[in-house]
């Protein structure tokens, strides 16, 4: 029952107009039929023939019906088949009514004009061809043929074809520049939606860094003055004392809201960044170096992958560094039990866009699905309490924003998980290209602090699109995307033709 009801949903939601035709065709058809043996003074053996020609008209409906019904998707070539059928049964109306002087003959009309519309002017010709030959054999079996009238009739049947025809070439037309339109709207509208959320989580993010800033910086002068005096205490009291042991534990916890405060601020202020042409593979190296021992006291494996003939990249190597070393220090207490812990670097192409890639892999527990887009969130951390700020990932985040690249997760069912750095690089063979601002004459670089209005400028011209337009993963800065809505659709992502796959 569960087939049958989703094959009719389907059926139902495929039913155009020229369907509804051809059915009411057949319906009114075997009306007329059934109307004309009630209602006419035939004889009797002319009644059993048409209850028989009745009969095969229903016999085959019902028949070709079913067969739509189950093969819908094949319409098109089934009422060919049912064209074949209705040409017998007009055939038989018309030989057995009369031959020429039959009013049956409308069906030829009916016929033409619905093929017609449904497959075009070209086929609408070709079924009144063939109900003129049809007809004329028809006819000939009853009585002779009379020219003029004859030609009359089937000149209407070429009459009703062509307009008809074209038409419905013209509304097939139409149609399909509606969905066309309609689809592309669909997708504006998913683009827009996607920008809004983009910028409603930049502009939270926003407040939410001035908050706390504000916050840091009142709660920190008390806090020096208290960790100060807590230090002096515990100086002070004797060992071996409750008191002394008091004034560990403010000391203590004075430290860790220190760092807090420390990462809320590395958070929360807009870093200056000395960004220069580096090579990633030397900060792995270091990694190796600095983390090995640590690695090897927790019972971890530190595994080091650098992908040759790195291309430099645009970055501020400290700032890198920190990103790196969040990263090292989440993975290596994702792994209480022993694991293996990996640095990589490669490259990757999308959208156009050449990235250098660092992963930080771990064979953790892994990340359940439903975190997955919580963990950048400033303050939410998966660790117990005292044992982390919730801020190291969100940092993670701004740098690599403002490095104009991302950084992304990537979780394995069976456990372990992968953060990956994408930041951005321009060919060398594209550096010295015409720029975006150029051509779209924008006029970003005659302005003051042009590198604050567009983060494409001055050394991603060639890229605009992914960092500072709409296929980017932050906010949208390019007043050109904005208009367009789609950066696809600008014209100078047409003209750009890096050697990467683009979407």
């Amino acid at each position: 029952m569960q087939t049958l009801k989703a094959r009719y949903d389907s059926v139902r939601s495929g039913f155009e107009i020229a369907d509804i035709g051809f059915l009411f065709l057949r319906i009114i058809a075997l009306s007329g039929t059934v109307g004309w043996i009630l209602v006419a003074p035939v004889p009797r053996e002319t009644v059993s023939t048409f209850v028989r020609i009745a009969g095969f008209f229903l016999a085959y409906c019902v028949s070709v019906y079913a067969l739509l019904f189950f093969r819908f998707d094949r319409k098109r070539d089934i009422y060919r088949i049912f064209l074949l059928f209705d040409f017998a049964f007009v055939y038989l109306l018309v030989a057995n009514s009369g031959g020429f002087a039959s009013s049956f003959f409308i069906g030829f009309y009916l016929l033409t004009a619905l093929h017609a519309f449904y497959y075009g002017y070209r086929s609408g010709i070709a079924v009144a061809a063939a109900s003129t030959v049809i007809y004329l054999l028809a006819g000939l079996q009853v009585s002779a043929v009379e020219p003029i009238d004859f030609l009359l009739r089937v000149s209407f049947l070429f009459l009703i074809a062509i307009p008809i025809g074209l038409l419905s070439v013209i509304l097939r037309e139409d149609k399909e520049k509606i969905e066309s339109l309609n689809r592309d709207l669909a997708e504006s509208i998913e683009i827009m939606k996607h920008l809004q959320g983009k910028l409603v989580e930049v502009e939270k993010l926003s407040a939410l860094g001035r908050l706390t800033a504000d916050v840091a910086h009142e709660i920190r002068n008390p806090l020096t003055a208290i960790g100060g005096f807590a230090k002096r205490l515990e100086k002070r009291l004797p060992d071996n004392t409750e008191e002394k042991g008091y004034a560990r534990i403010v000391v203590t916890e004075v430290a860790r809201l220190e760092r807090i405060l420390r990462d809320t601020l590395t958070f929360s202020r807009e870093a200056r960044y000395h960004l220069k042409y580096s090579d990633m593979n030397p900060l792995l190296a270091q990694k190796e170096a600095k983390y090995g021992d640590v690695c090897r006291e927790k019972g971890l494996l530190l595994a080091v992958r650098q992908q040759p003939d790195l291309p430099p990249c645009i970055v501020d190597e400290d700032q890198i560094r920190q990103a790196i070393d969040n990263l090292m220090t989440n993975a290596i207490d994702a792994m209480a039990d022993g694991g293996t812990l990996t640095l990589a670097t490669r490259t990757a192409c999308e959208n156009g866009t050449h990235y250098v890639v660092i992963d930080v892999s771990d064979t953790g527990p892994g990340i359940s699905p439903d975190l997955v887009n919580r963990i950048f969130e400033p303050f939410y951390s998966t660790k117990e309490i005292g044992h982390g700020t919730g801020l190291g990932l969100s940092i993670c985040k701004k740098i690599m924003e403002e490095h104009r690249g991302s950084i992304r997760v990537s979780a394995a069912s069976g456990g372990g998980a992968t953060f990956s750095l994408f930041l951005p690089y321009v060919p060398v063979d594209e550096i010295f290209k015409a720029q975006c601002w150029e051509i779209m004459r924008c006029g970003v670089e005659k302005r003051g602090n042009a590198a604050d209005r567009c983060p494409a400028f001055p050394n991603y011209g060639r890229i605009c699109w992914s960092v500072a337009g709409t296929l980017s993963e932050t906010k949208l800065h390019c007043s050109v995307a904005e208009k367009i809505g789609d950066c696809r659709k600008c014209a100078f992502y047409e003209i750009v033709s890096p050697s990467c796959p683009r979407s």
